[in-house]
């Protein structure tokens, strides 16, 4: 708490260069859970995440998010874990859902989309991050069943961005778009579209998208759960197993 919230110290001041931030962290442990016991279950992954997150250690990161501080304050109340979460509206709420969607490789479209749903309602229960965690997995499905990520975003994302005007704004400086006609900050109505746009703009060049993302500046970390992961499985397709 030394360092929270004060002027001219950096988020994430203890990380290395590429290290990653603790959302990211908790994203990569979510994968390896799935993957390790072959599912998804709440209340066990509700005990891996208290545990990992006071483990002394685990995470050196000074940036924890309004959802953590807020689940952990309930829970030294007394709440029960599922009763922890709050109606979170930022788009940090997304980290954790392309490595969710990834480890449950096998599953049917319907149960990923339910499970993914369920993850994120245990911390971010406000509709539009729900809503938005939905339409990320639509896209990341579609394109890992070989859709072109346009093509998706035309009939996935619809409700977030229109492809026409995005098209029309190709041109403009991306800190014009992602800073006037969006904001850059992590308020998922804005942080949104403006990752949309983003993965629109630069469908054909990963480096050139998640280059651009940073350099927008504001909560490009959590937008770029978005951006990369779209980017990311547009342009190094991995083979996807859907059961029936």
């Amino acid at each position: 708490m030394a360092y929270w919230g004060k002027r001219e110290i950096h988020y994430h001041q203890f990380l290395k260069a590429g290290e990653n931030t603790l959302n990211f962290k908790i994203a990569t442990e979510l994968f390896s859970f799935v993957r390790e016991r072959g599912g998804y279950d709440v209340d066990d992954w509700l005990e891996c995440y208290i545990a990992r997150m006071l483990e002394p250690g685990w995470h050196r990161d000074t940036y924890v998010e309004e959802y953590h501080r807020a689940f952990f304050t309930r829970y030294a109340n007394g709440k029960p874990p599922r009763k922890c979460g709050i109606s979170d509206e930022h788009i940090g709420g997304l980290a954790t859902v392309p490595a969710l969607v990834a480890a449950l490789e096998g599953s049917t479209r319907e149960e990923i989309l339910r499970t993914v749903k369920e993850h994120v309602g245990l911390t971010h229960s406000h509709g539009d991050v729900l809503r938005a965690a939905g339409t990320l997995t639509r896209l990341l499905l579609a394109i890992a069943e070989g859709e072109p990520l346009r093509d998706a975003m035309r009939r996935e994302a619809g409700d977030w961005i229109s492809g026409n005007k995005a098209e029309s704004w190709r041109e403009q400086p991306d800190e014009h778009v992602v800073g006037s006609r969006f904001s850059p900050a992590c308020y998922i109505s804005e942080a949104m579209p403006a990752a949309l746009y983003l993965a629109w703009k630069y469908h054909d060049d990963f480096s050139a998208g998640i280059t651009a993302n940073a350099m927008v500046g504001g909560d490009s970390c959590h937008r770029g759960a978005v951006v990369g992961s779209l980017l990311g499985a547009a342009h190094f397709p991995a083979p996807y197993d859907f059961t029936a």
